[in-house]
């Protein structure tokens, strides 16, 4: 007979934890692009963040650290060029490719 699991009895998922080098945060931010989502987008660049270290981040950007947080957060919109500056400091750029055929 098959054991159900429960999903609470899951430990919690942090992929923070998996954004060790430039080459993860790359890949991982090509697939959240792929979706076109731009919420999608602003959270993965909160947990890219969260992974080097929001302070890091903040004093690499030029950005407070509070409005990192507050640019970074569920349901944000940031500015471009604030999208541009944690980009540039996560060692990662947006590249444009033409759609498939």
């Amino acid at each position: 007979m098959k054991r159900m699991i429960n999903a609470n009895d899951l430990p919690d998922f942090e992929v923070s934890d998996y954004l060790e080098d430039a080459d993860a945060i790359a890949e991982y931010l090509t697939i959240v692009l792929e979706d076109g989502d731009p919420s999608l987008l602003i959270a993965a660049l909160g947990d890219i963040a969260r992974a080097k270290g929001m302070s890091e981040v903040s004093r690499e950007s030029g950005l407070a650290r509070e409005a990192l947080y507050k640019a970074l957060r569920a349901g944000a919109q940031p500015r471009f060029d604030t999208v541009m500056r944690v980009l540039r400091t996560l060692g990662v750029r947006l590249v444009a490719q033409p759609l498939s055929a």
